[in-house]
């Protein structure tokens, strides 16, 4: 073997076993690569990634929707994953010849093949544990004795008059929903995320609802004032004294951490 063809095999070689500098577009996917013991070949990630705790200490690119192209650049990444709606940045950045990936972490369906294929991607074999996780979550989930309409709600904001964003159809919200047992208020349109007006959110009827809060978003509201003003709306929840607001970090991310989040809210609709 000639020295030239030594050197050309050894490169191939480091190549095919050299660690990846990785930049996730969103918590999720920040979550989700931490999960499979990849973190150490993070070199950026976007706002709002707080888990786990390490992941806080990456330099932020930007927000999920608005990722900022240089910064990316600037980290000489070697894989960039994003989700639907970095397809633009992504699209920029194959021009600069990066590896990229897009996951649909939409539903719970999609989420676990999104961590087989990242976990593919990344040759971790840590996606097996993870999706067992999820699945023993819904097998071991709270059943609803008594099936009723559910609504979950993104955000706590004391003020009803503006819109308000709701899970709808095709997302993970809706599968943990039924999963549980119940039913989704919300039953209009395909929508994934709905925006209503303040008569539609009364016009819905919901028999319970679920309010998400975020304290890194939402760090000024007063809460007790918000849930007040829910409980003035003429609903069926009201009625049954079934508003309920949920502040753990996970509630919002649709990554392996979803198991946690089918007890949590199987757990609230069927207490």
């Amino acid at each position: 073997m000639s020295i030239k063809t030594f050197l050309i095999t050894l490169f191939f070689i480091l190549n095919l076993s050299a660690s990846e500098r990785i930049i996730s577009l969103s918590p999720s996917i920040t979550e989700i690569v931490y999960a499979l013991k990849k973190g150490d070949e993070m070199v950026g990630t976007s706002s709002y990634s707080l888990h786990p705790k390490e992941a806080q200490n990456l330099p932020i690119v930007g927000g999920y929707e608005n990722p900022n192209l240089e910064r990316i650049l600037a980290l000489s990444p070697t894989l960039v994953i994003g989700q639907s709606y970095s397809q633009n940045t992504l699209e920029k950045l194959k021009k600069f010849n990066i590896k990229t990936l897009q996951l649909d972490l939409k539903t719970i369906k999609n989420i676990k093949k999104s961590i087989t294929l990242l976990a593919k991607n990344l040759n971790s074999s840590n996606d097996n544990v993870l999706i067992q996780n999820i699945d023993s979550s819904i097998e071991n989930a709270t059943k609803s004795k008594k099936p009723h309409s559910v609504m979950i709600v993104y955000g706590l904001r004391e003020d009803l008059r503006n819109a308000t964003y709701i899970a709808g159809h095709n997302i993970f919200f809706e599968d943990i929903i039924l999963e549980c047992g119940n039913t989704n208020a919300y039953t209009n349109t395909n929508t994934n995320q709905p925006v209503l007006s303040y008569e539609n959110t009364i016009a819905i009827n919901p028999d319970q609802i679920i309010i998400l809060h975020s304290h890194a978003t939402e760090a000024n509201v007063d809460v007790k004032k918000a849930l007040k003003n829910w409980y003035s709306l003429p609903t069926n929840a009201s009625k049954n004294n079934r508003i309920s607001i949920l502040d753990e970090d996970y509630l919002h991310i649709p990554s392996h951490r979803v198991a946690l989040t089918i007890k949590r809210l199987c757990g609230e609709m069927n207490d």
